[in-house]
């Protein structure tokens, strides 16, 4: 039996960067529904390998694997209180973690991506798992 190469172009690949990253990321935000990021407000997307210290101890994290990625901000009920010094709501994407998922799961790094942005907007803001569903079937 003759041995076929699949390996297609991954030779020379490698894994993205944390600017590679937050492209693809930022990219899949602007598929999302406009609906569905009315949501968020001016929403920051950042990119990091692990959850710092602080974030991992805050959340009893296990291991730095344990956390795709993160919302912080205020939700639609608190947005209407003034205090200052306040940050734009945010979402961290944790690249190794996601990495980590992706080599062990049958889908692609774009659908990983998409799929934690929703979740990570859609918990937030108390959406069911049935609504984030539905919104990630009609992401092209």
């Amino acid at each position: 039996m003759a041995r076929v190469d699949q390996t297609g172009d991954w030779q020379g690949r490698h894994a993205p960067t944390l600017g590679i990253f937050e492209s693809m990321a930022i990219e899949a935000y602007a598929r999302l529904p406009e609906s569905f990021r009315a949501l968020t407000g001016d929403l920051a997307i950042v990119v990091a390998d692990f959850p710092d210290d602080e974030i991992f101890e805050d959340m009893g994290l296990e291991t730095p694997f344990d956390l795709l990625g993160l919302f912080e901000g205020r939700g639609l009920s608190e947005r209407f209180t003034i205090e200052t010094g306040e940050l734009s709501n945010r979402i961290t994407l944790y690249r190794r973690p996601i990495i980590d998922y992706w080599a062990e799961n049958d889908e692609t790094l774009g659908d990983i991506i998409t799929h934690v942005l929703i979740h990570e907007i859609g918990h937030h803001f108390s959406l069911s798992d049935e609504d984030m569903e539905r919104i990630e079937a009609g992401v092209a």
